[in-house]
């Protein structure tokens, strides 16, 4: 696949086997290695269950109780402004008393993935219907507005009065999304989100995050 082929190729197994007991003891079916390999020949043999969220209407998702918050943001995180979606987002928080530790994974993975040009004006707007957690949720939109592309943009302009507004500000914002993004890596760690995910969201080097790992004894 990575070499272009939209298609994998036939691989046909073949076990070579010396050991202490002969014949070979043990099954040449895959599917008997489970626990109930009737069940698994059943499941494995057909077409796997598909949940297509691209046609599922953003209603009928609302109805999908827990699953739901996590649906609506993945099925519109790289395709529209998520800005349009920050008070459901709220509105599910609150409906399901999402903790806290949840709430701030899905919003700094959204700061930080989503499409969205406002993203401390969108965790404002997803705090405003909820009775708890409002004041911890705020302070991520502080750190946003202090850190990040805002916190670059400042210090691209200050290095660009001496540099070269241009390249300043092209630096400074590339170091304010670096300081974002460990920041956000940090918080995804502390959730007990799995690193190789945590890596994709942020798009941080392995060295990084090998550093990051070992600065919060995660």
């Amino acid at each position: 696949l990575e070499q272009g082929h939209d298609q994998l190729p036939l691989v046909v197994p073949l076990l070579f086997y010396q050991g202490e007991r002969s014949p070979y003891p043990y099954s040449l079916r895959w599917l008997d290695a489970f626990d109930d390999p009737l069940l698994a020949t059943r499941i494995y043999s057909k077409a796997f269950p598909l949940i297509d969220l691209t046609v599922t209407s953003d209603e009928e998702i609302k109805t999908h109780r827990r699953a739901a918050l996590l649906e609506l943001v993945q099925k519109h995180i790289r395709t529209r402004d998520m800005l349009e979606l920050a008070r459901d987002i709220g509105l599910l928080f609150e409906r399901w008393q999402v903790p806290l530790r949840q709430k701030k994974a899905l919003l700094y993975y959204i700061a930080q993935t989503g499409n969205t040009s406002r993203p401390a004006d969108f965790i404002e707007i997803v705090a405003e219907p909820l009775s708890t957690d409002r004041e911890e949720i705020m302070t991520i939109a502080q750190q946003l507005k202090q850190i990040g592309f805002e916190e670059g943009l400042q210090a691209g302009v200050i290095q660009g009065r001496e540099q070269g507004i241009e390249q300043g500000i092209e630096q400074g914002i590339e170091q304010g999304m670096k300081t974002s993004a460990r920041q956000i890596a940090r918080q995804l760690l502390l959730t007990g989100m799995a690193r190789e995910q945590v890596q994709q969201i942020t798009r941080l080097s392995d060295e990084e995050m090998a550093q990051l790992a070992l600065s919060a004894n995660i």
